[in-house]
């Protein structure tokens, strides 16, 4: 078993962290949230009180920060993973950020001597907490198989996207596809509701038919073909809509500094940010019928 540091136990890493000392590893945790760290240690962890304390003498780090901003600054900084973590130690970045932090953030652990991943999660809340995580993977291959053990007690599925960068990559390209198939079910739903076609018949048939796919028939955005789905709980998270709206915008920004066309993400990102500017920040993304419905 391994000595961890695990920084950033808010939503999605206080789950990640309570798995791994689940599996037998011992964590150190930080949060600037005081009481994020008391409940860590409530699930058998235990409390580090700075970046310092919880990277210093452990195999690894891993991290789960806001956004590229954040991980630079935690890395980085004097008093940052780099300047605190041995030599040899293994950095895990589990943060959704923009590609080209990821990038610059590994290049300087390589120059501290020590080897790093990016590994965005795609599972949500949920997954965290049922240890179901996906975990898309950018780094040199054997970092990622030194990694992989520990990613497996957090996650269900370990894919290897490439060199640096391309966890981060993939997470916001599926992401993106995400984000434009639920508008496309919605508005489908919402053309259904004014031309009389019941709920119930549209997921029927289209669940078997060419509209299937995953905002459809994992997470249904209207009450009643898929019981567990925010639909019907209120719409809320599950994943919300400043998620979204944060991939997809690091989605276009990536899209424009690569010269790549993504006409319907752009349009995408600009239905969710006016849904998240009517004050539903904090409604499952899947929400976005109710914009689409003209009742946001």
């Amino acid at each position: 078993m391994s000595a961890i540091g695990f920084i950033g136990l808010g939503n999605m890493g206080s789950h990640m962290a309570a798995n791994l000392v689940k599996a037998g590893h011992e964590v150190k945790g930080f949060d600037v949230v005081t009481s994020n760290v008391d409940a860590f240690v409530s699930a058998g962890g235990v409390a580090a009180s700075s970046i310092s304390e919880a990277s210093s003498s452990v195999d690894m780090v891993v991290t789960m920060l806001p956004a590229g901003k954040h991980v630079r600054e935690v890395y980085t900084s004097a008093e940052g993973i780099l300047a605190s973590a041995n030599p040899g130690t293994l950095l895990i970045d589990s943060s959704t950020i923009d590609v080209t932090s990821a990038r610059a953030v590994a290049e300087a652990a390589q120059k501290s001597g020590m080897q790093m991943i990016d590994a965005p999660v795609s599972g949500g809340v949920g997954g965290a907490e049922a240890g179901t995580l996906t975990f898309m993977v950018g780094g040199g291959d054997e970092t990622f198989e030194q990694a992989r053990p520990v990613l497996e007690a957090m996650g269900k599925n370990i894919f290897h996207a490439g060199g640096a960068g391309n966890g981060q990559a993939a997470k916001i390209c599926n992401n993106m596809i995400l984000g434009i198939s639920m508008i496309g079910v919605c508005e489908a739903f919402v053309l259904a509701e004014q031309l009389g076609l019941d709920h119930q018949k549209l997921f029927d048939i289209s669940s078997t038919a060419s509209g299937q796919c995953w905002s459809l028939t994992t997470y249904c955005p209207v009450p009643g073909p898929i019981p567990t789905t925010p639909a019907n709980n209120g719409y809320k998270p599950g994943f919300s809509v400043g998620m979204m709206l944060k991939d997809l915008k690091l989605a276009q920004d990536a899209a424009q500094a690569s010269n790549a066309a993504t006409p319907l993400g752009a349009q995408a990102a600009a239905v969710y940010a006016l849904f998240e500017a009517a004050g539903h920040a904090d409604t499952d993304f899947s929400g976005i019928i109710k914009l689409l419905r003209g009742n946001a």
